[in-house]
């Protein structure tokens, strides 16, 4: 191929990037490319995705390329570019999301070379079957044992060249926004998850759900957006099969996303139930205004952060679900809105887990969070962190501060459940 277009997407980087490494060692000149398209939801995380795409630049530059950026429609913009160059081939990582399929069509009925690649997920989403038959994998378990078994392709080096056309203008990214809770791009993912692998990785089986000790990696944002490879972190880490397992599930959710990409929208099994409808009980969840102090803590851990750790997360869900009785749907739009590692394949697929309408073989197990609360945090630490009208308030009363003779100045009273509202 004389010039090929790597059009990137969620794989912001340049290590171990096969559609990157790929057009660098077949194409006489190689075109980076990304497209600033409003149709695709961005959340709070723009200015995360800014950061990566000049961090993205600046390692393409350093090897002699650019970071080629554009506004508009991905697919319009891409071949609008493609025929201004004279590229023959687009290459790009294959994604699961119902927008990431559409756009794979739309190229595909176009007049050129259109090659996908993996590198989103450790093992391809469409890489394993059930031997019973079926598209893909309905039970984490059986998946689990086969992820584990299937080969996996090697990890790439980065190129060490990118050969961009002369004269090719690169377009401007927009001006940056104040830094944000995590910097986002490259350097600071694979800084991060050094740091992460030599002082907290051997720890994580224990400590994982401890939600004041806060020892999980924070590395999400960076896999959601591509900074890091997934696959070379699950070789990286190799040694604790619990982290290795939490990278199994990404990797089950994508399957999922990608034989039923309507995730988002449409229960993945079991009957359509009817929700209740209460637009104030729903303000205070997100607001972090419920009365119930660890998911209040959590919530507006997410409002502060962009991130909420991963009990938390269970925590919330159930609570909004199966405690308020109200859509998964209003919890997914809020946990996409504001999260940087906000994906649909992830999102979606762990909130209809929680609402007993996606792949939990229990899907009508209950989900007390004052028990959890308890147990995960029992000195109050989290909670106080988070909010703080508790802060002054004993172990013995904050995650209960109903039970205090006064309650505490400026924290709501407790919503009523689905049940209490009949």
């Amino acid at each position: 191929m004389a010039t090929a277009i790597v059009l990137f997407n969620r794989d912001l980087r340049v290590h171990d990037h096969p559609a990157l490494a790929a057009a660098c060692e077949r194409a006489e000149r190689v075109v980076p490319l990304f497209v600033l398209d409003p149709a695709v939801p961005e959340g709070n995380r723009r200015g995360f995705l800014l950061e990566c795409l000049a961090e993205l630049r600046a390692a393409l530059r350093a090897r002699d390329g650019d970071l080629v950026v554009r506004q508009g429609d991905v697919v319009r913009e891409t071949m609008k570019l493609a025929a201004e160059v004279g590229v023959t081939t687009i290459c790009a990582s294959a994604d699961v999301s119902s927008l990431a399929r559409r756009r794979e069509e739309r190229f595909a009925g176009e007049r050129i070379e259109y090659l996908l690649f993996p590198g989103v997920t450790v093992v391809p989403p469409d890489a394993l079957r059930p031997s019973g038959g079926g598209d893909h994998y309905r039970v984490f378990t059986p998946y689990w044992r086969a992820w584990t078994r299937h080969p996996r392709r090697p990890v790439l080096p980065p190129p060490r060249a990118v050969r961009t056309p002369s004269g090719l203008a690169a377009g401007r990214l927009p001006r940056p926004q104040p830094p944000g809770p995590a910097p986002g791009g490259e350097p600071a993912a694979r800084e991060r998850a050094d740091r992460w692998l030599r002082h907290g990785l051997d720890g994580y089986a224990d400590g994982h759900d401890d939600l004041a000790g806060d020892r999980t990696s924070r590395l999400s944002p960076y896999l959601r957006f591509g900074c890091l490879s997934p696959l070379e972190l699950a070789c990286r880490a190799e040694r604790s099969e619990s982290f290795v397992r939490q990278l199994c599930w990404r990797d089950f959710h994508h399957q999922v996303t990608y034989a039923f990409p309507r995730i988002g929208r449409e229960n993945y099994r079991h009957p359509e139930r009817r929700w209740r409808q209460d637009p104030d009980a729903l303000q205070a969840w997100q607001a972090g205004m419920t009365g119930l102090p660890i998911v209040d803590a959590g919530m507006r851990q997410l409002l502060a952060e962009g991130w909420m750790h991963n009990r938390a997360r269970l925590i919330t869900a159930a609570y909004l679900v199966r405690h308020l009785g109200l859509d998964w749907r209003d919890g997914v739009r809020h946990f996409f809105q504001h999260l940087l590692d906000g994906d649909v394949a992830d999102n979606s697929g762990n909130w209809q887990w929680v609402a007993g309408t996606g792949n939990d073989t229990r899907p009508n197990r209950t989900f007390n969070p004052l028990r959890q609360a308890k147990r995960y945090d029992p000195d109050g630490h989290y909670v106080r962190r988070y909010v703080p009208e508790l802060a002054g308030v004993p172990a013995p009363y904050v995650h209960e501060p109903w039970r205090l003779p006064s309650p505490p100045a400026g924290y709501p009273a407790r919503l009523d459940s689905a049940a209490d509202q009949g």
